[in-house]
């Protein structure tokens, strides 16, 4: 499976400790396992609208204990586009993606 971070993602990851880069290449790992919706038997949550954002198409990995999300997309091919990394920070990660698209 091919997983590739937009260059903005990239820079969320690189900013974040190393134990929570460690945490996230964890994540990314089990996400690659099947990256497709929870409702087509993967491990993603579908966004659709998320604080007034409409994030229909994108899919959300997160780590509740950690607070940590990993917002993505998949191609035409399945292949992972991660969008964002970060802390959940009262939903402000989504405001942040909706920037990005």
């Amino acid at each position: 499976m091919k997983v590739s971070f937009t260059l903005p993602a990239l820079m969320d990851f690189t900013a974040l400790p190393k134990n929570q880069q460690k945490i996230i290449t964890r994540m990314i790992g089990r996400l690659m396992e099947n990256p497709k919706p929870k409702d087509k038997g993967g491990y993603g949550i579908p966004l659709g609208n998320k604080g007034g954002n409409n994030l229909t198409g994108l899919l959300e990995g997160k780590l509740r204990g950690e607070g940590l999300r990993i917002i993505y997309r998949l191609d035409e091919n399945e292949a992972m586009e991660i969008m964002a990394v970060g802390v959940r920070e009262d939903e402000k990660i989504y405001d942040i993606v909706a920037k990005r698209l």
